[in-house]
């Protein structure tokens, strides 16, 4: 690890692990995925400030339900165009349809609970109907 007037500049691969909290296999496998582009000295893998962050960017997009798909997307435009302005639009997209994704899912979610609670009171009240008969 080399510093920089105490700035990390370079990170291993458990160096990133432990300060993310995820195995060094999903870092591998983000890497596969083109994801991340460490260098090389020898087998040891040497991730720049850059990898960081973009590690940091894949789990903050993994948890808003971002595909890895949609985050290399994100990367390679803004790899294209510094600026960021077609990211960012491409950006606002993309929150748009997750933010009308779970719309959906809490539209349909009212609707089963709706559903449920109208089978248990239909047999609450059958219970209560059969104590009455017997």
């Amino acid at each position: 690890m080399s510093t920089t007037n105490t700035i990390q500049t370079t990170y291993s691969i458990s160096d990133l692990s432990k300060e993310f909290d995820i195995t060094t296999r999903s870092i591998r496998f983000y890497e596969d995925q083109g994801l991340l582009k460490p260098k090389r000295r020898g087998q040891t893998r040497i991730y720049s400030l850059k990898d960081r962050v973009r590690l940091k960017l894949i789990l903050r997009g993994k948890r808003l339900g971002f595909s890895l798909a949609e985050t290399r997307r994100l990367f390679e435009l803004y790899d294209a165009d510094k600026s960021s302005t077609s990211q960012l639009n491409t950006m606002l997209a993309l929150v748009e349809e997750k933010k009308s994704a779970l719309q959906q899912q809490m539209d349909d979610i009212k609707v089963v609970l709706m559903e449920l609670n109208s089978a248990e009171q239909q047999c609450r009240i059958a219970l209560e109907e059969s104590k009455t008969k017997a």
